[in-house]
């Protein structure tokens, strides 16, 4: 199941249209919207430096965030746009959008690797190279895992690990239509040496004959 989900915090905007909009941003906050799930929009404001620091982390559209307004319930949201100063880069305005429990989403979900021990490769010096750290799923609202678990047992060095390797929570699927890599067990590189010498005195053979 999801691991915690972050809190947005909000307050009521009073008044609506532009000329609103420009108070809220002279006041220190940035004017946004919360629609959906068949209730009223309500127009909000957020701090700017706290929205400015979720912005930064990263993966903004991407998170599910608890929306917390005082006076109101708390409900699940995901962002659908954040408008920015041309000139400034800076967010001038956010749309979100409420979610049920029957809600389909894009996350991007952390990949923990498990049972280094008992993977040969590793144990002859090979080296786990992660090539998805996180993966984008499509999955409902109300069942987000908060990771998905990659196996180690008994691999070996020059074993790829691909999606469909991967037992996914129930209901949830991989964005991308295709099988494509999460991480490979690389040979040391002293082993890379000796294996690419050997290809090559084998093609100088095979040339001389």
């Amino acid at each position: 199941m999801a691991g915690e989900i972050p809190d947005l915090h909000a307050e009521v905007r009073t008044g609506t249209g532009k000329g609103a909009a420009r108070q809220a941003r002279r006041e220190g906050y940035v004017p946004g919207i919360v629609y959906g799930d068949g209730k009223e929009p309500v127009a909000l404001n957020f701090e700017f430096n706290a929205l400015l620091k979720k912005l930064k982390a990263g993966r903004f559209l991407q998170t599910l965030f608890n929306l917390k307004v005082e006076g109101q319930e708390d409900v699940r949201v995901i962002c659908r746009g954040v408008q920015r100063d041309v000139v400034k880069d800076l967010p001038t305005h956010v749309d979100l959008m409420r979610l049920h429990r029957g809600s389909r989403i894009k996350l991007f979900i952390h990949v923990t690797f498990v049972n280094h021990e008992a993977a040969p490769g590793l144990k002859r010096g090979g080296t786990l190279t992660v090539v998805r750290p996180e993966v984008e799923l499509e999955v409902t609202a109300a069942d987000i895992p908060d990771h998905i678990t990659v196996d180690l047992t008994g691999l070996q060095i020059g074993d790829v690990i691909h999606i469909n390797d991967i037992p996914l929570p129930a209901g949830a699927r991989p964005t991308i239509d295709r099988n494509f890599v999460i991480a490979n067990i690389a040979a040391p590189s002293g082993l890379r040496s000796s294996e690419d010498e050997a290809a090559e005195e084998t093609e100088e053979a095979e040339a001389e004959e």
